[in-house]
């Protein structure tokens, strides 16, 4: 099993930055792919980011591309999600979330943590 716990959330303006963490710990030798999703109150969660777990490769949803990083360091566990030039409508409860080599789904998930743009 994964468990994940994610920090660095709070309130930021908008065009500001924020980087979160996602601390993994467990059978991380299973682990094929780290993601970012986002929920927004009334909204459903939807997709952020997604990196593979080792490689390097990654992929992004189109309201984040040039604006979000995700990176995962395999040394430290810690799969990060740099956010700059934030909106209002980044506003969300962020939670990390991986998937083993076995899952068609992503399995495991943070508590998640909020993130609030607003002057």
């Amino acid at each position: 099993q994964v468990q994940l716990v994610e920090s660095g959330g709070g309130l930021v303006q908008p065009g500001g930055s924020l980087t979160l963490s996602c601390k993994v710990s467990g059978a991380t030798n299973t682990i094929y792919y780290s993601g970012w999703f986002r929920q927004a109150p009334g909204k459903e969660r939807e997709f952020v980011a997604t990196s593979k777990w080792v490689g390097g490769s990654t992929a992004y949803a189109d309201p984040v591309k040039g604006r979000f990083t995700v990176s995962v360091d395999n040394a430290k566990n810690i799969v990060y999600l740099q956010m700059r030039n934030l909106l209002p409508d980044d506003t969300a409860v962020y939670y990390c979330a991986t998937r083993t080599v076995l899952e068609y789904e992503y399995g495991s998930w943070g508590q998640g943590i909020q993130v609030t743009v607003s002057s």
